[in-house]
């Protein structure tokens, strides 16, 4: 085996050019929890599909759909979902929430709350507060676009899993290009009024949503960024 992978494309990036691009796109992704109303070209919403469409898969089975309102159809959809939202319509996801948060995963969970909190002038222990921006996420933190998720029954989890690197693809496109998404689990909470509204199958299981368009950098929402655990927190290093 060769020490140092010859690049594929010479005389166009070189390999610490490529690595670069991509830390670079990981370093400045961020979930976009504020947006402009300025809707995305199509071309370039065209791009970013064309792009995540490349994800990887089991078996290449690319299961994942997806239903992408626009324009009036955000607002429409917006309207039905907050809807069910705000009236404490009992949650019909099609997979279950995590059963129990703890130890770090407790931790980093409410570090990434309070960070939040704390942005917007929210005072710890203010569950009207927290209840009501919670809500924001049936607004779409006012992005003009929102894309539905959703995946083949029979598949069960590896169709979930798959669709989750769709996700990530499709937010590093976006970001290339200059555009901001903020994945939602929270959507796939009312999967029945999802399947309802968009004239989805049975069979379809809806596993989350993706709200982009133009980031509000000025808006305190997305004034802060997430922590990540080091490599040595997370892989443990077997050699022999």
């Amino acid at each position: 085996m060769p020490d140092v992978v010859e690049n594929p494309l010479p005389g166009h990036y070189n390999l610490e050019q490529r690595i670069g691009v991509l830390e670079h796109l990981l370093s400045e992704r961020f979930s976009c929890r504020a947006f402009h109303s300025d809707p995305v070209p199509r071309s370039t919403i065209d791009r970013i599909l064309s792009a995540a469409q490349k994800t990887a898969s089991w078996c290449n089975s690319q299961p994942w759909q997806l239903a992408l309102a626009s324009g009036p159809a955000t607002r429409k959809f917006r309207d039905v979902i907050y809807a069910a939202a705000s009236s404490g319509k009992p949650n019909s996801g099609d997979f279950p929430f995590p059963r129990e948060y703890r130890g770090v995963y407790l931790e980093r969970r409410r570090e990434s709350g309070f960070q939040l909190y704390n942005s917007l002038g929210i005072t710890r222990g203010d569950k009207a507060a927290y209840a009501k921006q919670a809500l924001e996420n049936f607004n779409f933190f006012g992005a003009p676009h929102v894309a539905i998720v959703h995946t083949d029954e029979a598949l069960g989890v590896y169709g979930a899993i798959d669709c989750g690197g769709y996700v990530t693809s499709f937010m590093l496109a976006a970001q290339a290009l200059g555009i901001a998404t903020v994945p939602q689990a929270a959507l796939a909470f009312h999967s029945e009024i999802v399947r309802k509204h968009f004239g989805l199958g049975d069979d379809r299981l809806v596993v989350c949503g993706i709200s982009f368009g133009f980031p509000d950098r000025d808006h305190k929402a997305n004034s802060y960024r997430t922590r990540r655990a080091s490599v040595a927190d997370t892989v443990t290093f077997v050699d022999e």
